[in-house]
């Protein structure tokens, strides 16, 4: 497991970590990733919205309405985080948390 550092622009609109695929936004990839297990404000790690979601679901099937609640709360926490806790400790980039 492996914490990368966010890095905002100037105006604090656009958050980036560095990724084996390079610079990439947290909010379209980080919050699609498979890799991605937590956000770091402070020094307290809070689980991925998605990750706790996607483990609730049963063999019925999925919640849109779910994805979407997980999804604003990923970006509400990202909104005042230092870092992501990522586990592609074998560096292969972004693997998308929603295609099997």
């Amino acid at each position: 497991m492996k914490t990368l550092e966010i890095i905002w622009d100037g105006k604090k609109y656009r958050a980036t970590v560095g990724c084996a695929d390079g610079p990439v936004s947290v909010h379209r990839n980080c919050a699609f990733c498979v890799h991605c297990k937590g956000i770091m404000i402070g020094q307290k790690l809070f689980p991925a919205p998605q990750e706790n979601v996607m483990r609730s679901f049963s063999s019925s099937g999925s919640s849109d309405e779910a994805l979407m609640s997980a999804a604003m709360q990923f970006n509400t926490l990202v909104r005042d985080a230092s870092a992501i806790s990522c586990d592609d400790d074998a560096n292969s980039g972004f693997k998308s948390r929603y295609r099997r």
